[in-house]
């Protein structure tokens, strides 16, 4: 809040944010709803991503599916790391926490590498 006015940031917003940073890192192979292991389309990507902004501090909590064959700790590691900077950055607000919840684990087809 400002002389000027208010500026307010939903959590939809902060959701894509955060989803997009998500896609970004290796090992992920897309996010999901919460309690399904189905990848959500482009569009969708924010429903997998639930954000809360409480006490000047945003809470993210991350549903994701991850690459088989991977080491899924470091993968998480690095999804926390990406979303709290990309988020911090972009909004100028403290991320307090990055939940990643791995919602499942998905094999690549051979034929398309």
């Amino acid at each position: 809040k400002t002389r000027l006015g208010r500026i307010e940031i939903s959590s939809k917003a902060i959701a894509t944010i955060a989803s997009e940073a998500v896609m970004e890192c290796y090992g992920v192979v897309g996010i999901s709803s919460q309690g399904l292991t189905e990848v959500l389309r482009h569009s969708h990507r924010h429903r997998g991503v639930k954000a809360r902004f409480r006490d000047g501090a945003i809470t993210i909590d991350i549903y994701v599916i991850m690459e088989y064959g991977i080491r899924i700790t470091t993968v998480a590691h690095n999804v926390m790391k990406k979303v709290k900077f990309t988020v911090e950055k972009t909004l100028g607000a403290p991320v307090e926490q990055v939940n990643v919840h791995v919602q499942g684990l998905r094999a690549s087809d051979a034929d398309t590498q």
